[in-house]
């Protein structure tokens, strides 16, 4: 029997509905369960009002068995919104859809679908279900782990035992134990803190001209589409820019570079305005004693304890040369100095969040986590080597020499898959 049925981008009840009639229509004996996935910020929003007018059609929650399932989406909503303003979004969003379900007396089960990134749900497996709006895990949770997580987790017998552990356990503790109710003031802030971060994401990446031209010099985005690193192909459609491309290299694009720009662009800025603002107390409060921004807060921590803003500039040093006389794809005609007063300015937006964050907390990145420190320091000697060797293939493709590109692209996947493994938390 086959599992269920998942509407990536659902949006109306007809998502929904137009499934369950060519199930009927083909005739299925047993019709598979139907989830929908809400993925963007708008969608997100719109979510519960969508599940609301679905479960009032009598002919669908009749055929449902008192039970639905609905899938959060991680990823396309941090892509759209970035990190805080998605992740406030996702909570509102299982609020307001569990209320729903409330109402109509259906049992709901939320589907998360998890990466290994920060920006794509990824985090400790207990800490992230305890972090979940109270009485969203009411004995129930569907979870996937993706991406290297699932070797990281899963690949040997004593581990996977120990992780389905904290799954079990999580679960079981956020339903029997769930946390408080967050205060209204939090609340406020965590929507004030969502508001800024939002704007100031989306005013660069889907604003500002110069974006799309040097994330594809920058990064190696245009590489990724060559080689044969996923399920998926990279882009949803061929051309345009951002909002075309899929989440995982998206995300794994930026992290090649140690730049890890998806999880804490618009963050810094948010957090620095409200501790200007005299709100550094609530905001500390907010960190020990609500479970949900303890865990952003946390994430935020580790993602930038692992940005290295000397090899991103490496990067930028060494692949923004090559932009105007090797014609790499952009949508606008930037010259060279103007894609690296871009990245002098997300540099500075990096610098602001690594402040905010040192700030709030009181002690240096990763102080409280020195196990996770040590492996960090451990790990990043081995690392170096492979970006500079990863610049320089991207340098020789991007140069076009047709004699030499498939051993570049074998080197390539190499520098690619080590610099992953080194870094974790990429996919």
């Amino acid at each position: 029997m086959l599992g269920a049925y998942i509407i990536s981008m659902a949006t109306h009840p007809s998502d929904v509905l137009a499934v369950r009639l060519l199930q009927q229509k083909s005739g299925c004996q047993h019709p598979q369960r139907i989830v929908p996935l809400f993925e963007t910020l708008a969608d997100l929003e719109g979510a519960a009002e969508a599940i609301n007018r679905l479960l009032s059609i009598d002919d669908y929650k009749n055929t449902i068995n008192g039970h639905q399932e609905v899938m959060i989406g991680y990823s396309d909503s941090a892509k759209d919104a970035g990190f805080f303003a998605a992740s406030w979004g996702q909570y509102r969003a299982q609020e307001s859809i569990n209320a729903v379900c409330e109402n109509h007396g259906i049992h709901l089960t939320f589907f998360h679908g998890r990466g290994g990134s920060a920006s794509r749900g990824g985090g400790p497996a207990h800490d992230a279900l305890l972090s979940q709006p109270p009485g969203t895990i009411n004995g129930s949770v569907r979870v996937t782990e993706q991406g290297e997580m699932i070797q990281f987790k899963f690949g040997l017998h004593e581990l996977a035992i120990r992780n389905l552990e904290l799954y079990t356990t999580g679960t079981l503790e956020a339903s029997l134990a769930p946390p408080s109710e967050p205060k209204q003031s939090w609340r406020d802030m965590m929507q004030q803190l969502s508001d800024v971060s939002v704007l100031e994401y989306r005013r660069i990446v889907h604003h500002d001209s110069r974006f799309v031209p040097y994330f594809r010099a920058v990064t190696p985005e245009m590489e990724l589409r060559r080689l044969a690193l996923g399920s998926r192909p990279a882009k949803r459609h061929a051309s345009g820019g951002v909002e075309t491309l899929r989440a995982i290299p998206w995300v794994f694009a930026w992290t090649q570079m140690r730049f890890m720009l998806p999880a804490w662009l618009g963050t810094g800025k948010a957090l620095m305005d409200a501790t200007e603002q005299g709100q550094q107390a609530l905001l500390q409060e907010m960190q020990q004693n609500w479970t949900f921004f303890g865990m952003l807060m946390d994430m935020q921590e580790m993602v930038i304890a692992k940005v290295d803003s000397r090899v991103a500039a490496y990067y930028e040093h060494r692949l923004l040369s090559v932009v105007q006389e090797k014609g790499v794809d952009t949508d606008t005609e930037t010259n060279q100095d103007a894609l690296i007063a871009l990245g002098e300015e997300l540099q500075a937006g990096l610098a602001q969040a690594t402040a905010a964050i040192k700030k709030i907390s009181g002690h240096e990145l990763l102080h409280n986590n020195p196990v996770l420190q040590h492996s960090i320091m451990r790990r990043n000697p081995y690392i170096d080597p492979l970006h500079i060797t990863q610049v320089e293939l991207m340098r020789r493709l991007r140069a076009h020499d047709s004699d030499e590109e498939p051993l570049l692209e074998q080197g390539l996947m190499v520098s690619i898959a080590g610099i992953a493994a080194g870094l974790r938390n990429t996919g």
